[in-house]
């Protein structure tokens, strides 16, 4: 009976789309997103494991947005903390980068007088994360504050080699994010992709990898599927969203995400694709929707 109703919802939006009338029917939507929700699939392709950023979502109450997640076909909600947890398994779903360490975005890796506090954090919380089933969690750089690129790397990789044998004891890799210091958070230090790759390999364990945000890498330094194709190996999570603004990532912003997804799968990437948009929509899980099947190629 719902695929039944399905398909008349979708029929009747395919029509709607074919007369030119959709906007003034449904103000706020083009006619080419509702043309292209009536073309929707009524299943996943299954070559991505989707995910999606909880904080994107925070006026949604936890277990509704689990549940939405589910009949979207997600996998995983991200960036939950442990109280979060329960109700993750609940609902059957992932938490493929779990939050809960740390001293937030500024205040990372990159200074050696937060070491002490960061490694007590991260080596309490990384054997609740493997207990509760997961394989990473995010951490950050810090911003600059006057610190050069070289000494930042050498200060990272002292502190991270530190709480290695931790992360590698209990399987969970530890996450550094790399985000955009132009538009969203001024001076913080991992804002390339290259940098972000010295300091792995600077710490030299395969329990230190990069969280590729390809909003952030477009606004940085652009060249997404070359910069993917050539550090991959570095590379264990990826987010989404729309350039610029970061909102829906479908014909409103710059990048064209099919193409993208096409080249992390072609690395032989096997992880979690994590929606990280902010629905500017009414609607904020049918944007979330739309996002998820506009990657699932």
């Amino acid at each position: 009976m719902k695929n039944l109703k399905n398909n008349q919802r979708r029929n009747v939006l395919k029509k709607i789309a074919g007369t030119g009338l959709a906007g003034m029917l449904v103000p706020g939507l083009s006619n080419r997103l509702l043309a292209a929700e009536a073309q929707l699939p009524e299943n996943l392709k299954g070559n991505v494991n989707h995910s999606v950023c909880r904080w994107c979502y925070n006026d949604i109450a936890f277990e509704d947005l689990c549940k939405g997640a589910v009949e979207i076909g997600l996998k995983s909600i991200e960036l939950a903390g442990p109280e979060e947890w329960p109700t993750l398994k609940k609902y059957g779903l992932d938490c493929a980068m779990p939050w809960g360490a740390g001293l937030g975005i500024e205040r990372g890796w990159n200074n050696p007088e937060l070491h002490e506090e960061l490694i007590k954090s991260y080596e309490e919380v990384i054997p609740k994360v493997a207990a509760a089933g997961y394989k990473q969690i995010i951490c950050f750089s810090g911003n600059r504050n006057g610190l050069d690129d070289t000494k930042g790397i050498e200060n990272c990789a002292m502190g991270l080699k530190k709480v290695m044998p931790t992360a590698e004891k209990h399987g969970v890799i530890m996450c550094m994010e790399l985000l955009n210091s132009k538009v969203n958070h001024k001076d913080y230090q991992a804002d390339h992709t290259a940098w972000g790759v010295e300091v792995c390999k600077a710490v030299g364990s395969e329990n230190i990898k990069l969280l590729y945000d390809i909003y952030h890498m477009q606004i940085m330094e652009g060249d997404v599927i070359a910069t993917i194709k050539e550090y991959h190996p570095y590379i264990s999570h990826y987010h989404t969203g729309g350039v610029p603004g970061r909102n829906e990532i479908d014909e409103t912003q710059e990048l064209y995400y099919p193409a993208i997804m096409k080249a992390i799968l072609d690395t032989g990437y096997q992880g979690y694709v994590g929606q990280e948009f902010i629905p500017k929509r009414a609607d904020k899980l049918a944007s979330l929707k739309q996002g998820v099947e506009i990657c699932d190629v």
